[in-house]
């Protein structure tokens, strides 16, 4: 239920703040003075769409704050779902700087508009002129009779397997794409991987390879200097060796006598031993190493092998050319195993299709039974509302594949004279009488749908007399199980209302701005005689008006 509305520099709203009760709650003025204005206020806390073009000053931000009891309506899951604290007295604010920034809040928690609207769909109904649109919406025909045949759960249900069979259906469209590009590339693929294969690529073997291709190319001129490090230190001629031998026998002979003598053979054989060692090991190197122009031809094979294939598939060394080959393998073994992935898809598909089909089968047979007493009641409130030769009828249809409203097409019928068959409303209502029947099947929601509010805006309109009455009768009626909400301009109906509200302008030398005022009463007659009579109340419409609020 709405608690209350407070609005701040919206449209010709300056400031405003408004208290809201249960039953039902008028709210009358004069044409232009900003009625609607506050329905458009209440829609940006709802999740609607706006700009700065709504700010009033465009020097401040708007701030429309909404306080809701929510108590008994089970929201606690979505409140969590959206990582909102829960409080059975929630309180929904929305903010738009001059920059055009727009901020929600719900609970001083952030939230996105699609969660105000969620949230907004979950609390009020609120009718605007413009929504006799919606009779012709097979979304909403099938709403207004899930709503009267009790199928609201199993409506949810269906809707839950139907977003299901959607998905799979998208999964399994993907995966044949996917599929059939595949198999257009599985023999080019194939050959890539085997030529890859082929080639066995071993991590680190180019650097490997370039070693010893240089090696090989060089082999000739490493032995000779080789060779000529070994003659240089043991040669049969004058050799780096014999001349240190001497020098250590020359030392020796005076070590005796001289005490660094002795430290410096020492240091002299030790140097012998180590380049005795070296001279030993530059021979034995020397031996091994052969120069082979075969071996030397095959690394330069296998270099060009792997430089050929880098080059083709586009990679700087070896590392990514093995990287570039288990892609391959994995789009080669997705090919390979997207056959029984689409026949798991596609076994999942027509599960979820079946599903489908048979929630959507359930509700046709429980939409179909109620469908005439639907229509009667609906023809009884027509009836009522001044309309004696009214028929409504509801006309099936199947349709060929189940879309979100299930399988069923919903026609509603109508005729307002005794001599002429009912045919489709768009062709043969008049706006008047499209109101009225508006109001019949908001009745209907309400009462079924377990809402905590409704607002309508100049639901009445078209209507007068004793016609009115009973649609103030109505909108009464309907108060005393949920709260009503209604702008009218009709006196029989704003005298059924529990709290009245007058909305008028206040004019200024700069500016023109709305305000409302909640009415005592006997401000309540004078609004009510106004109503009746005009700008000049006369003392009958005085009387008029009390009698009508006295007959509430």
């Amino acid at each position: 239920m709405l608690r209350r509305l407070t609005v701040k520099n919206y449209a010709i709203i300056r400031e405003l703040d408004m208290g809201f009760g249960e039953g039902f709650t008028i709210i009358t003025g004069e044409t232009g003075a900003g009625k609607s204005i506050l329905l458009g206020a209440l829609g940006l806390v709802l999740g609607d769409r706006a700009d700065t073009s709504v700010l009033l000053s465009k020097e401040e931000k708007c701030v429309v704050e909404a306080e809701f009891n929510i108590r008994g309506y089970d929201l606690e899951e979505l409140f969590e779902r959206v990582g909102v604290d829960y409080d059975e007295e929630a309180i929904v604010r929305r903010e738009m700087t001059p920059s055009g920034k727009s901020r929600a809040f719900v609970n001083d928690t952030p939230v996105t508009l699609s969660v105000l609207k969620e949230l907004g769909d979950r609390l009020i109904d609120v009718h605007s002129q413009h929504q006799t649109l919606l009779l012709g919406n097979n979304m909403f025909q099938m709403r207004v009779i899930d709503a009267y045949a009790g199928t609201s759960d199993l409506f949810r249900e269906y809707t839950v397997a139907y977003k299901n069979y959607l998905s799979v259906s998208r999964e399994y469209e993907a995966a044949a794409a996917t599929a059939a590009r595949g198999r257009a590339d599985y023999d080019y693929y194939s050959h890539q991987l085997g030529e890859l294969a082929a080639a066995m690529l071993k991590q680190g073997e180019t650097e490997e390879l370039e070693r010893e291709q240089e090696v090989l190319t060089n082999a000739g001129e490493i032995k000779e200097a080789l060779a000529a490090t070994a003659a240089a230190l043991t040669g049969e001629d004058v050799s780096a060796l014999s001349l240190l031998r001497m020098a250590r026998a020359s030392l020796a002979k005076i070590s005796g006598w001289v005490g660094d003598a002795a430290e410096l053979e020492k240091r002299l054989a030790t140097s012998l031993v180590e380049l005795n060692d070296i001279s030993y090991e530059a021979d034995r190197v020397n031996d091994r190493m052969v120069a082979d122009p075969e071996r030397l031809d095959h690394v330069t094979r296998r270099l060009d092998t792997l430089y050929t294939l880098m080059q083709k598939h586009r990679c700087s060394d070896l590392d990514e050319l093995l990287a570039r080959q288990k892609e391959i393998e994995e789009k080669v073994a997705a090919t390979t195993d997207i056959d029984q992935k689409l026949d798991d898809l596609k076994k999942r598909s027509e599960e979820s299709y079946s599903e489908a089909l048979r929630l959507a089968g359930e509700l046709s047979v429980k939409r179909n039974a109620s469908s005439a007493s639907l229509a009667a009641e609906i023809t009884a409130m027509l009836l009522k509302l001044g309309m004696p030769h009214a028929r409504f009828l509801i006309r099936f249809g199947t349709l060929a594949a189940p879309v979100a409203s299930g399988t069923d097409r919903a026609d509603f019928l109508f005729s307002a004279n005794r001599q002429v068959q009912p045919e489709e409303l768009s062709r043969i209502a008049s706006g008047g009488e499209l109101s009225r029947l508006m109001l019949c099947l908001k009745s209907v929601l309400a009462s079924s749908s377990g809402l905590p509010a409704i607002i309508f805006d100049e639901i009445d309109s078209g209507v007068s007399g004793e016609v009115a009455s009973m649609v103030g009768n109505i909108l009464a009626d309907m108060g005393r199980t949920m709260q009503v909400i209604n702008i009218t301009h009709l006196p029989q109906v704003a005298s059924r209302g529990r709290i009245h509200y007058h909305v008028y302008k206040e004019e200024s030398d700069h500016s023109t701005i709305t305000r409302v005022r909640l009415l005592n009463d006997d401000e309540r007659v004078t609004e009510v005689a106004r109503l009746l009579s005009g700008s000049t109340i006369t003392e009958a419409a005085i009387r008029n008006a009390r009698e009508l609020l006295r007959d509430k």
